[in-house]
């Protein structure tokens, strides 16, 4: 049994934050009904498409079940305000204040049912001067802080880099997931059962992984600057270019493994020179370390030198591509990688949930793939709301 098995959601998501809550909610075994208007959620035109379905979309939509409704009509806010009477929480991702002008605002739903946890996320939260401003996931790492730190020192002509994925959007989803499932413990732990509204937003998503940062600035005045692929908080730890043209990421940055990694490299003076004896001094000299660490990956070709470091005990790894995580023996081992059968697009592998449950398999939380925008309308609005047919 999974263990949120019985919660009850309503997604009335779009794009990626908030479907991305639900979908691990879903994943951890959650009733989830995702609401998407007639032509479907506009993500299913994101990414590749095969026989006109969105190959993401599998992953996006798994173990969910999805209806269309007409928001604005009267029967699509009926509906929903009955799906919402029964169920323990609802999540959205509109802009603030849309959901009060289409008429299902949280004092609406909750005239129904009190008990309703509400999870809002948006660009910048439900209050503050920037409340209605747009926002995409690329504006959360912008403004949080993050995007400001992915660049190389001293290349100000080019952009600093996203990170890839719409890291925004997923953090925000997981910090919903949390608060929701919290909010329902608490509710159901209290004697007034009373349903709350979480605000989650992009911009403070990002910015709360600033770790030390604020306090850095606030007692200092310094403002952290990017560099690049190391950080400036622990050294020996970069990505570094080996024979091959590949390049391989070592985290020597422990007292231990620092001399273990000096060792193999064959500089063991540097282990013992006094300069380098703690974390703060190495930090210190953070380049002198990296060009000697270099000198040596660059003798050797990647997966080479990844042998020998991890002979020696010191945390590396190549840089993968996703080639390389489908591929890799602990992925596979673990069922990181789950090959399932999709019945809108065919066989395809899904990056399996991240959660290990003792006597769960992996495999089994993937109850189904997206199904297609309104495939449990009959479902839904038939059975478990008891409408005539």
């Amino acid at each position: 049994m999974l263990p949120l098995q019985g919660l009850k959601v309503v997604e009335l998501g779009h794009y990626i934050a908030a479907p991305y809550c639900t979908r691990l909610l879903a994943d951890l075994g959650a009733e989830v009904i995702k609401v998407e208007p007639p032509g479907g959620d506009p993500f299913r035109g994101w990414g590749a498409q095969k026989d006109g379905h969105s190959v993401w979309f599998s992953v996006h939509g798994r173990n969910k079940l999805s209806v269309t409704l007409d928001l604005k009509s009267e029967e699509g806010k009926r509906r929903v305000r009955a799906l919402c009477a029964r169920a323990d929480a609802m999540v959205e991702n509109f802009r603030p204040g849309y959901i009060e002008r289409i008429g299902l605002g949280p004092e609406v739903l909750r005239a129904d049912n009190p008990a309703l946890v509400i999870a809002r996320i948006s660009g910048y939260g439900q209050d503050g001067p920037y409340r209605d401003k747009p926002a995409f996931g690329a504006i959360g790492e912008a403004m949080g802080g993050l995007r400001h730190l992915t660049a190389n020192p001293g290349q100000n002509e080019f952009p600093p880099p996203r990170c890839g994925v719409s890291i925004s959007d997923d953090l925000a989803g997981m910090y919903a997931a949390l608060a929701l499932v919290s909010a329902c413990w608490g509710r159901d732990r209290s004697q007034q059962k009373a349903g709350r509204t979480l605000d989650l937003d992009l911009v403070s998503s990002v910015f709360s992984l600033t770790e030390g940062m604020l306090p850095e600035f606030g007692l200092f005045g310094w403002v952290r600057q990017p560099a690049g692929a190391a950080i400036p908080t622990a050294a020996p730890t970069n990505t570094y270019p080996c024979a091959d043209g590949k390049w391989l990421c070592i985290a020597g940055n422990s007292d231990f493994i620092f001399k273990r990694l000096m060792e193999k490299i064959g500089r063991p003076e540097l282990a013992e020179d006094p300069r380098m004896a703690t974390n703060g001094g190495r930090c210190a000299h953070a380049a002198e370390l990296d060009a000697a660490i270099a000198a040596w990956t660059k003798s050797l070709p990647a997966v080479a030198a990844e042998a020998a470091l991890e002979a020696a005990e010191v945390p590396c790894s190549r840089l993968y591509d996703i080639a390389d995580c489908a591929s890799d023996p602990h992925f596979r081992d673990r069922d990181m990688v789950l090959e399932v059968r999709d019945p809108l697009i065919g066989p395809v592998l899904h990056p399996a949930p991240p959660f290990r449950l003792d006597g769960v398999a992996p495999a089994d939380m993937v109850r189904w793939t997206g199904r297609a925008a309104g495939a449990d309308n009959e479902h839904v609005f038939g059975e478990l709301l008891g409408e005539a047919r």
